[in-house]
């Protein structure tokens, strides 16, 4: 059922104003009314009647359209606002239009109002498109400028991330053939071997960056305590990880459905970083504390790690960046985290402390199939 349309009229003569909505009641206008005649009036209407077209008068006694017209602008308030008045000179007339008024109405003359009304509704709804139409182009344009310029940076630091392991490696190849040394040839081999693992993190890291940007979002039920154990798994033959104890605290209150692939990227980054840059001066600990509800996830990834320092934590999230060299990755690990957080159309921050640890902050919405987001 379509809601009556709300009208707010700007009138400090009671006659006038009710042969107005007499006018527009004649002509088969249902709508809600409100009349108001100072500067406060017009304010709290706007707040609270929130109406859909405003009919003023020019000149009253304690305000005028104006005023009115530029309080609208000031505060950005986009309503159809159509002049009725008594007569006025056409300069003025264009002055209003001018400063936002849609159209001007002669009190001589209302049998044009309702015909009016319907032609500022409508010029108003087509604006309302072409502005949210260049807004999403816009939007797109800076998205598109945004893949350039990742996708160059891409290219040539993925080329560089693939060669330099492979040239590693031949050039390792080559040494050993030269060399029959049994001691030397296993030192060969144990940098060959590191070199195929960078290789491998890399190629890791690819996929991962290329499936998030390709794969269809899904809405699966989550059990959150269950995916940190299988990312527990998955990441157990990092280096350090049996020095590291896991603490995973989860308070749920509804039924949390997200895309389980992204939300694994996600902590499968995270916990491999604060194993990678876990302290081995201290009792290495990873606490992952999740609250869950109708609305959202909020999880909170702690360590006590080495940390990160001040002057680098606002890269952190930027493409091939790497704070220190202990990862054998290309630097995408958090870049993916982010990209997959917002694809997601969630939210993630950091702190962190050089020296005693970092905590990771994400909001992910909770999204039940069926609903549209």
């Amino acid at each position: 059922m379509k809601r009556e349309l709300k009208i707010l009229m700007l009138e400090d003569m009671e006659e006038d104003a009710r042969l107005v909505e007499r006018t527009l009641r004649k002509e088969g206008f249902q709508f809600d009314w409100l009349c108001v005649d100072t500067h406060s009036g017009f304010v709290q209407a706007l707040t609270e009647f929130k109406p859909d077209v405003i009919l003023s008068d020019h000149a009253m006694p304690q305000f005028n359209s104006i005023e009115a017209l530029k309080l609208l602008k000031h505060q950005s308030i986009h309503v159809p606002f159509i002049l009725v008045t008594g007569t006025v000179s056409e300069e003025f007339a264009v002055n209003c239009l001018k400063l936002g008024a849609h159209d001007y109405v002669l009190k001589s003359n209302l049998s044009r109002l309702p015909s009016a009304i319907k032609t500022s509704l409508k010029q108003f709804e087509i604006e309302v498109k072409r502005k949210k139409a260049e807004s999403d182009l816009r939007r797109q344009n800076e998205e598109l400028v945004k893949i350039n310029r990742e996708l160059d940076n891409f290219v040539y630091s993925v080329s560089h991330n693939l060669r330099a392991p492979l040239l590693s490696i031949l050039g390792l190849i080559q040494l050993a053939q030269r060399d029959d040394s049994q001691r030397t040839f296993t030192n060969y081999w144990e940098m060959m071997t590191k070199s195929i693992f960078n290789l491998d993190e890399t190629i890791k890291e690819i996929l991962d960056y290329s499936k998030n940007a390709r794969i269809e979002i899904a809405r699966n039920k989550i059990d959150l305590k269950k995916l940190v154990s299988e990312v527990q798994e998955k990441v157990q033959y990092i280096q350090f990880y049996e020095r590291v104890s896991f603490h995973v605290n989860v308070h749920q209150t509804a039924d949390f459905y997200s895309d389980p692939y992204r939300l694994a990227i996600i902590l499968t980054n995270l916990i491999s970083n604060s194993i990678i840059y876990s302290n081995s001066y201290v009792a290495s600990m990873v606490t992952i504390e999740a609250v869950i509800d109708s609305k959202e996830a909020r999880i909170k990834l702690i360590d006590n790690g080495i940390g990160i320092e001040e002057k680098l934590m606002p890269r952190i999230f930027e493409m091939f960046f790497r704070a220190t060299d202990r990862s054998d990755g290309a630097g995408l690990g958090l870049y993916i985290v982010r990209e997959a957080v917002e694809k997601l159309k969630g939210t993630i921050r950091a702190e962190s402390v050089y020296g005693e640890g970092t905590t990771f902050y994400i909001t992910i919405p909770n999204q039940p199939p069926g609903q549209h987001y």
